[in-house]
């Protein structure tokens, strides 16, 4: 199975694009990306990484980005225990706690390692607290995405051979008029 990058490339920016048109979101937030490269190519997750097709994908994702001055956290494989790759100066601004490792094509993955070469300053941070989410291939980003995340259904259900998921989120909605106040299972 042969993939097309440009293909590739015209799928993210498709899928990102309805993402970010649904999800309210303001200068500064971050989006996390899970990527398998492997799963994009038809094979079986974590077994056929492609640092070329993580350079695509990341390329593709800040350029959708960038213009709209969003940030991106790029999650790692749980051999990393789902560490993220973000701009230093990110992870200063909001205080996350920045992990000393590197990722490679079977810990980390091949899209940390285009983040990596595609960043300013990267470093690796534990955990992220982003608005939003793309996941390309199935690999969990939910963990990453604020409380209360809402399923996106965009037009572009896959990126080459990987099922693509997103979400966004949303303040906590509480009281209400169905709201109790006072402990009385049955009134």
């Amino acid at each position: 199975m042969e993939i097309d990058l440009n293909k590739i490339t015209e799928q993210i920016r498709s899928g990102l694009t309805e993402l970010l048109n649904q999800a309210n979101l303001h200068e500064g937030d971050l989006v996390v990306l899970g990527c398998s490269t492997s799963e994009i190519q038809g094979k079986h997750i974590g077994k056929y990484p492609s640092v070329d097709v993580g350079r695509t994908v990341v390329s593709a994702v800040m350029e959708v980005l960038k213009p709209r001055k969003l940030y991106l956290a790029v999650q790692g494989c749980e051999h990393l225990n789902r560490a993220l790759v973000v701009e230093r100066k990110i992870a200063e601004e909001k205080n996350f706690e920045i992990v000393t490792v590197f990722p490679s094509e079977h810990a980390g993955g091949s899209c940390q390692i285009a983040a990596f070469e595609q960043m300013d300053d990267p470093v690796e941070v534990e955990h992220v607290i982003a608005q939003a989410g793309m996941d390309i291939g199935d690999t969990s980003i939910g963990m990453h995405v604020k409380f209360v995340q809402i399923p996106v259904r965009t037009s572009v259900k896959e990126i080459g051979f990987a099922h693509a998921t997103y979400l966004r989120s949303r303040p906590k909605l509480i009281g209400g008029e169905r709201a109790k106040y006072k402990w009385d299972p049955f009134g």
